[in-house]
């Protein structure tokens, strides 16, 4: 891969918005007044571009990295945060106009878009086991062979109190802290960045992971109020409606959409009585299927419930999930996904991993009711975070004083809606986003959506998902506009090596078909 740099410039914001892209790749200011009456001026934003190449399917792209910056504004019109997002732009093949933009970011929330960003959708990948850990330093880089830059340019966006990105001044966190609070400043953002960048009429994209998978949905709907309709919406690792992952008392939801993924993980992990089903899809469609049935009815039944009719449910778990007779009894049915996970490989001093049940480890404590930690994580996090800091230093050129938070900067999350979206107000109800996702799809019915899944997910169970998309009240003509896609992994795909192909013919069919593509154009 070949790099070359240039300097890095610091505009002020609004010039950097009034020039176009071309004015703000040569690092031309100028002095304007600020947008609103306050005394206190907007700070500079950064800037650090790059030149670079891979190649993707045998085509060479030539591409310019940047890590920018955009000052976010309150409502009176005074600077209020900056946020950072690295972006890439191919400098070959067809006009940038014309390419697709895809903003991508990750969850949490509060979680930086480094995930996605250094394991699949960036032109750089960091190097990790299929499933194990990682092990110390130094941690292998690579060309992503299987990144979207050749059919769009990408923006990986860091939410405010992630990444690089901050409040200014006295601007409390609480700001842009919140369920529509967010979407909101990122709604600000890719005005900003359509305007600054000149990709107005470009087709238009939003890819989030798990909680970026909420963002998506109400942010969506906060696009469209400014007239900002997209061409589509990828779902990875899915949560729309969260009591399908709470376990709140009284609530059999969770057990019911749950239960699939613990028995296709006990089946990975040959935990299974009756040993392990050779055809994977129908095992999974034949649990769904209880689940929806003699299960849900069991679990509404309570008190009421048949002795008899109690014994065969608990003997189907047990056939399904691999955990004892005993457990479910005193589980009275309902086992939580953190109970699974602690209890399954018990007997092994094991614990199950959350984010990719695939992963096991150490149980620590022998006799906890819950895992003390997910091994997933644990195995490659250190990995992601030394490789991103490193490369966007070393091959992307930034010298900034900011230090990269990869989580943990936001606090006090604003969990009830502002009004709205999905009928929730402030402070009130549990969170379900599904209602923004319905209306955005209504108002824009060319609006397409890709679910993308993995099976062995236990933090955002693929089976809940699905459920809560299947019932979110869309006509037959917009049901057709959802495309689901499961991958044979955890919530974070990408990790494994044998999966990127998967991942890429998914992506690329998906923007071929909704950006209008055509044949490529020669250099």
């Amino acid at each position: 891969m070949k790099r070359s740099r240039t300097k890095r410039s610091a505009l002020p914001v609004v010039a950097a918005l009034l020039l176009g892209a071309a004015g703000a790749a040569a690092g031309q200011s100028g002095a304007v007044p600020p947008s609103s009456g306050a005394a206190t001026l907007a700070p500079e934003t950064s800037r650090w571009r790059s030149s670079h190449s891979i190649v993707v399917g045998g085509e060479t792209v030539a591409y310019d990295a940047v890590i920018a910056s955009t000052v976010l504004e309150d409502a009176a019109g005074d600077p209020a945060a900056e946020l950072f997002y690295t972006a890439y732009f191919r400098t070959n093949g067809r006009p940038s106009a014309e390419r697709p933009v895809v903003f991508s970011y990750n969850g949490g929330p509060g979680s930086a878009s480094f995930w996605l960003h250094m394991g699949i959708i960036g032109p750089r990948r960091v190097v990790t086991p299929e499933v194990g850990p990682q092990g110390a330093p130094p941690y292998p880089l690579e060309d992503n062979a299987y990144t979207i830059l050749d059919k769009a340019d990408i923006v990986m966006v860091d939410p405010i109190g992630t990444g690089f990105s901050h409040t200014l001044g006295d601007t409390p966190g609480a700001e842009f802290w919140g369920i529509d609070e967010d979407a909101r400043s990122l709604a600000q953002f890719v005005r900003r960045f359509l305007s600054e960048h000149d990709r107005w009429n470009s087709p238009r994209y939003l890819l989030g992971e798990s909680y970026g998978t909420t963002r998506s949905a109400v942010l969506a709907r906060h696009l469209q109020r400014a007239n900002i309709d997209l061409n589509g919406i990828v779902l990875v690792s899915a949560v729309l409606q969260f009591n399908t992952i709470q376990f709140a008392p009284g609530d059999d939801l969770p057990y019911i959409v749950n239960l699939p993924s613990y028995a296709v993980t006990a089946r990975y992990l040959d935990a299974l009585p009756d040993g392990k089903p050779e055809d994977l899809e129908a095992f999974m469609a034949e649990v769904e299927e209880w689940s929806l049935t003699e299960y849900a009815t069991a679990l509404l039944a309570g008190g009421t419930l048949d002795p008899e009719v109690r014994a065969r449910v608990v003997e189907q778990m047990h056939r399904y999930t691999g955990l004892s007779r005993d457990f479910i009894e005193k589980s009275d049915l309902r086992v939580t996904a953190p109970a699974f996970e602690a209890e399954l490989l018990r007997d092994q001093g094991r614990i199950v991993g959350r984010l990719d049940s695939r992963f096991t480890g150490p149980a620590g404590d022998a006799l906890g009711t819950r895992p003390s930690h997910d091994p997933q994580s644990t195995a490659i996090s250190s990995a992601y975070t030394s490789a991103f800091n490193s490369y966007v230093r070393s091959e992307l050129g930034y010298d900034g004083d900011r230090e990269y938070v990869p989580s943990g900067g936001t606090r006090d999350w604003n969990w009830g809606r502002l009004g709205g979206g999905g009928g929730f107000v402030r402070g009130g109800g549990t969170p379900n986003v599904a209602p923004d996702l319905a209306d955005a799809m209504k108002r824009n019915p060319r609006l397409e959506v890709l679910l993308v899944n993995g099976i062995y997910d236990l933090a955002t169970p693929y089976f809940a998902a699905v459920w809560t998309i299947d019932r979110m009240g869309l006509p037959p003509e917009l049901r057709a506009n959802v495309h689901r896609a499961d991958f044979a992994a955890g919530h974070m795909m990408y990790v494994d090596q044998a999966l990127l192909p998967q991942w890429k013919e998914t992506l690329d069919g998906f923007i071929d078909r909704t950006s209008g593509a055509t044949a490529p154009v020669s250099e």
